[in-house]
């Protein structure tokens, strides 16, 4: 099948390729029940060596900035507590993390939570954090750009292989928040 990113030749439908993703990211395209069907999501097979996005975008091309989406796990500190939420934003854009973040999520300081507490608790590759099959308490702060994108190239769970699906996908996540200006 070919896929609505023309970078990639050949895709097949996620839910014909569960044993290609991590536990929690093969079940929450299994029990999808979005508006958007679960076979939109698309699953492409990538060279795990090029999973992070600087060198993905130097082997694909820069357009590959204006069709992919980084998910990153935050940590909202308020109180002595602390709270892990996902970011969903452009690939060509920085996560205001000291801004909107902390506003919404009503933190008094919010940094990136360390990669080994993420993996750990995604059960996700580093280079590969998706916003689907995120643990359901944390929030999944969507930039409105996301939404808007036809199709977002993002990471499976894993570092081998890629998900494309529609950008309105990412608003029926649950937990999913629509964040105006979540990007820089």
């Amino acid at each position: 099948m070919r896929t609505p990113i023309d970078l990639f030749g050949n895709a097949l439908p996620a839910p014909d390729c569960l044993a290609e993703l991590t536990p929690p990211v093969a079940r929450a395209v299994g029990d999808w029940n979005g508006n958007v069907p679960a076979a939109q999501i698309l699953y492409v097979d990538t060279d795990p060596a090029i999973a992070d996005t600087a060198a993905f975008v130097a082997h694909f091309g820069q357009e590959l900035l204006d069709q992919s989406a980084n998910c990153v796990v935050v940590a909202a500190k308020r109180g002595g507590e602390t709270t892990l939420a996902a970011c969903l934003v452009p690939s060509a854009a920085r996560v205001d993390v000291n801004g909107a973040v902390r506003r919404h999520l009503g933190a008094r300081k919010v940094s990136f939570a360390p990669m080994e507490t993420t993996v750990e608790l995604t059960g996700m590759e580093s280079g590969g954090i998706t916003p689907l099959g995120l643990p359901g308490e944390w929030p999944l702060l969507v930039d409105a750009a996301v939404r808007d994108m036809p199709y977002v190239l993002i990471g499976s769970g894993r570092r081998r292989g890629k998900l494309i699906a529609p950008g309105k996908l990412f608003t029926e996540i649950p937990g999913a928040e629509l964040v105006e200006g979540l990007a820089l």
